[in-house]
């Protein structure tokens, strides 16, 4: 029943307050909708507009990885410390727990293995089913300099075309053949053209020189790939340097799931993504040693 009129009156309205309009301050995010926002605050924690995501979709094309040969006893344990797991759509519905709460970055890209030419990948999932599966976003592979360089180009503009229709953003990863040098130079092509051509967010790798230019230039954010299995405390180091030379977070699964203790590994990394912590203090805080003690 609606109120009657006494009940509407007064300083309840607040009609000399101006109304007070909370903006999206994630980097190039403010002109999506609603629903693309709420994705991405998933992913990313508002407080600091940075993320902790653990890679564990490594499956797609190279079968059992070192340290995801069970997914349920190695994975599922770190679950609360991720702030979103990337992986694929059959560890989701097999392993994952619904009631886990870990936003899912899925894996919408795939088709050769290891044993055939990489970059020739094809659209693996359709929207409708990451919306199916209630994923904060997709991620698809694209190969800048690679032999099917349009193909993949094409595979993330479809994606991009579909996210606007269900307002899951798009993860673009820049791929790295064995060709290709990992410089700024060729940082800020291949990751300027996945954000010209509408990715949502930008995953790449680190360089030693000029990564802040790759930051910079990148108009969307961009999270630091974790890459190759490093030394906990050089991991820590390199993740330190990504955020304070501008990456919006890190993606990183080996050097987690790698480490000798995966669950002080990431919440070492979260320290040093969310907290500024720097990478010796944030190993001894976690580790509970010094970097190479005993």
């Amino acid at each position: 029943m609606a109120d009657n009129d006494s009940r509407t009156e007064g300083a309840r309205f607040s009609p000399s307050v101006a109304a007070r309009p909370q903006p999206y301050t994630l980097k190039g995010s403010a002109g999506l909708d609603w629903g693309m926002q709420s994705r991405l605050a998933r992913v990313f924690r508002p407080a600091t507009n940075r993320t902790v995501m653990l890679a564990i979709d490594h499956g797609y094309f190279q079968g059992p990885t070192t340290g995801l040969e069970r997914v349920d006893l190695s994975i599922v344990p770190l679950l609360g410390h991720a702030d979103a797991l990337m992986t694929t759509r059959g560890i989701v519905r097999s392993t994952i727990p619904p009631a886990s709460g870990t936003p899912i970055v899925l894996r919408a890209s795939g088709g050769p293995s290891i044993l055939r030419e990489l970059s020739d990948e094809r659209i693996a999932v359709a929207m409708e089913d990451a919306a199916r599966l209630n994923a904060a976003a997709v991620a698809v592979q694209v190969f800048v300099g690679g032999e099917f360089e349009t193909q993949s180009v094409h595979n993330m503009t479809r994606l991009v075309d579909e996210s606007q229709r269900y307002g899951i953003p798009v993860l673009a990863v820049t791929a790295v053949g064995k060709e290709l040098t990992r410089d700024a130079r060729y940082l800020r092509l291949a990751t300027r053209i996945c954000a010209e051509l509408g990715a949502h967010v930008v995953k790449t790798y680190y360089c030693a020189e000029d990564f802040d230019t790759v930051a910079a230039a990148c108009p969307v954010p961009l999270v630091m790939a974790g890459g190759k299995k490093l030394p906990e405390l050089d991991a820590l180091t390199m993740a330190y340097r990504a955020i304070e030379e501008g990456a919006a977070g890190v993606d990183m699964g080996r050097n987690i799931f790698q480490s000798e203790n995966p669950a002080a590994m990431i919440r070492a990394i979260g320290a040093v993504v969310h907290e500024s912590a720097k990478p010796q203090a944030a190993y001894d805080r976690f580790f509970g040693r010094p970097a190479g003690g005993t």
